[in-house]
This record gives structure tokens, C-alpha cells and sequence, in this order.
């Protein structure tokens, strides 16, 4: 049985994963105003994992017989002045998804919640790979400033994502 101070974080954090989800449509919609289909793409399949993760947590709380408390999603922004504003946002963002996790895990930690902790290993693993996602993307994006071929070739690139839901129960 999940403690009520773990419970209330837990459901803050699939709160924020719908937001997360709903931030990366906001970018979606954007990159597409200014025909970027493939990044619109990136940013669509961003939001689709968001709301795995969402999804993923509140599974998991009803497992340890919790109940999941939905709040209202909070509007995200959605004006950036350029696609690499949009990815500096998005770094950001994923750089806050992680403080939260870690802020979970220590939570966790200190009630010896080990099945918990378990799940939010995942997490921390997804965020490493998030954040080194958007960090890498967001170089690139700068170095093809002023250079619409390299834009384009990464627009290309970036439609051809996907989005494959793990496999592995964690």
C-alpha cells in the first residue's frame, strides 16, 4: 500500500505527463504552421510517450491499490518564435520531467517503497534518453540556422519517427 504523501506525488506526476503530452501537441501544431511536417511529426510521437508514461503510472497505482485523482491539464504554451525555441522548450521541459522523477525516487527511497523505486528506475533510465534526445536534436537544429537545406534534410529525417510502446513490463 502506497502512503498518502507518495499516492498525492504519484498522481501530480500522471498529471504532468498529460501536460507533458499536451506541451509536445502544442510544439506539433506549431511546427506544422510553418511547414515543418516532419518535426510536427517528432513533437507528435513526443506527446503519444507522454502519455504512455501518464498511462504507465497510473496503471501502476491502481496496482498497489491506489485511485488515480485526474486534475484539469493545464493550457501549454504554444507560441515559439522559431523551431529551435521550440526545442530549447522542449529541453527544458524534459530537463523538469527529470527533477520531478528524481524527486519521486527520493520520496520512495525514504519509505523504503521498493517496488516504487522499481518503477521509477525506469523513469530515470527514459529521462536519460530523453534528455540526451533533445539536447542532441536541439545542437542540430541550431547548426542548420540559416541553412534551410540542413532544416529540411532533419524535417525529412524526423517524419519518419515513431512510436513503439516498450515491450518489457517495468
Amino acid at each position: 500500500m502506497l502512503s498518502e504523501n507518495l499516492l498525492n506525488e504519484l498522481n501530480e506526476q500522471v498529471n504532468f505527463e498529460f501536460y507533458s503530452s499536451y506541451t509536445y501537441l502544442a510544439m506539433s501544431a506549431f511546427a506544422e504552421s510553418v511547414d515543418l511536417s516532419g518535426f510536427a511529426n517528432f513533437f507528435r510521437v513526443q506527446a503519444q510517450e507522454e502519455l504512455f508514461h501518464a498511462m504507465k503510472l497510473y496503471d501502476y497505482i491502481f496496482q498497489k491499490g491506489g485511485v488515480v485523482k485526474l486534475d484539469t491539464v493545464q493550457k501549454p504554451n504554444s507560441e515559439f518564435k522559431d523551431i529551435i525555441d521550440a526545442f530549447e522548450k522542449g529541453y527544458e521541459h524534459e530537463k523538469l520531467v527529470t527533477s520531478k522523477i528524481y524527486k519521486l525516487a527520493d520520496i520512495a527511497s525514504e519509505e523504503k517503497e521498493h517496488a516504487t523505486l522499481s518503477l521509477l528506475n525506469w523513469f530515470i533510465d527514459e529521462q536519460v534518453e530523453e534528455e540526451n534526445n533533445f539536447n542532441s536534436l536541439l545542437k542540430r537544429v541550431r547548426r542548420s540556422e540559416g541553412n534551410p537545406a540542413a532544416l529540411y534534410m532533419m524535417d525529412d529525417e524526423l517524419a519518419t519517427r515513431i512510436f513503439t510502446p516498450p515491450t518489457a513490463k517495468a
